[in-house]
């Protein structure tokens, strides 16, 4: 059982995981997400009231403690020998949460990996992995390009991009948005080695082509005085055989996605969060639940979608196992199939359609 002060300082940790070392803002001349304080959201969905995180944490004290079943979270073994065939076809491997392992014109890209236990700024308390990883960072293959798309601790990890930089061959390289490369440059990335771009930006990472496309979310990693100073992010990510988009962590926003999907074009692949979204009171303006998860998979236009940002972390309210049902019951409501936009195995490889 954990102990007292344990108990006191999760719903710190866990405000930190989900909110997330700043540098200094910079906002440029007009571009209307560039506040005079921070960044900012192109569309009002509205905020919860002051205190309303204290409000919540209440809830969560005097409520019913939602029962938790990690065990039925689907889980493989990582197919090691797949991962590191020196020409595959293009695929996708789920390692958990938002982490993905993507390879792409034989390129190893991984998006938001974090491979630490805990989803924490401390290595003893916060969030802690319930599903076990499928594979560490010395098993993966020599990673060419990392995409981050904000710094809350779930999605962006010190001792993960630690080991990263330490792999042989040299540090891959990293697209960021921007305000971030700063704190990869003091977590020891070369500086060469890091590009920030601002939302519809593109560049290439590895060879592939990267934009940065717009997300309703917000930034932070401390308790103090760097609240959305860095950008947030989804991802456009093309070969020359597939493309990819991921929405990055996300509420809903009438208007958005069908705007994203105008200027990428149609994608073969959109990964697309559904997971951390109770009470919706409190999360629906920075996370989707699984029915607006599909409303922005047709919305943009993708051709398929996977589920990520679920499975793998105590983060909400709702039961760790309950995207599952949920999502089949909001592809069901909107008529999209399961081959359409399926959920993934920990662990498992699949290759892309």
């Amino acid at each position: 059982m954990p102990s007292p002060t344990h108990r006191r300082l999760t719903p710190i940790l866990a405000a930190l995981v989900l909110a997330g070392c700043g540098a200094p803002y910079q906002p440029l001349p007009g571009r209307p997400h560039h506040g005079p304080e921070g960044y900012r959201n192109l569309y009002d969905t509205g905020h919860p009231e002051r205190f309303a995180f204290l409000r919540w944490q209440w809830q969560r004290h005097t409520g019913p403690v939602p029962v938790h079943h990690p065990e039925r979270i689907p889980r493989v073994s990582a197919d090691l020998a797949a991962i590191h065939a020196p020409h595959g076809p293009d695929a996708l491997t789920w390692i958990g949460h938002a982490s993905m392992l993507l390879r792409l014109d034989d390129r190893q890209l991984l998006i938001d990996p974090v491979f630490s236990t805990r989803a924490s700024p401390v290595s003893w308390a916060g969030p802690e992995r319930q599903v076990p990883l499928p594979l560490a960072t010395a098993e993966l293959p020599h990673i060419d390009g990392v995409l981050i798309s904000h710094n809350h601790y779930d999605h962006l990890d010190r001792a993960t991009i630690k080991a990263l930089v330490r792999q042989p061959g040299g540090a891959p390289a990293f697209v960021v948005p921007l305000g971030l490369r700063a704190w990869l440059v003091e977590a020891g990335v070369p500086a060469e080695r890091v590009q920030e771009i601002d939302w519809w930006e593109r560049t290439s990472l590895a060879g592939l082509s990267v934009t940065a496309t717009p997300a309703q979310h917000w930034s932070k990693r401390s308790l103090w005085g760097d609240t959305n100073r860095t950008l947030w992010a989804g991802f456009a990510i093309r070969g020359s055989r597939h493309s990819l988009w991921y929405s990055g962590d996300t509420g809903y926003a009438a208007g958005l996605f069908a705007d994203i999907g105008r200027r990428i074009g149609v994608v073969d692949m959109a990964l697309i969060p559904v997971g951390a979204y109770a009470p919706r009171w409190f999360m629906k303006a920075q996370h989707v639940n699984p029915d607006e998860a599909v409303r922005i998979f047709r919305e943009v236009g993708a051709r398929r979608a996977i589920g990520v940002h679920w499975g793998t972390f105590l983060l909400t309210d709702e039961p760790i196992e309950q995207p599952m049902a949920d999502l089949a019951a909001a592809r069901q409501g909107h008529g999209v199939s399961v081959a359409d936009f399926s959920l993934m195995a920990i662990g498992e490889t699949r290759p892309l359609p």
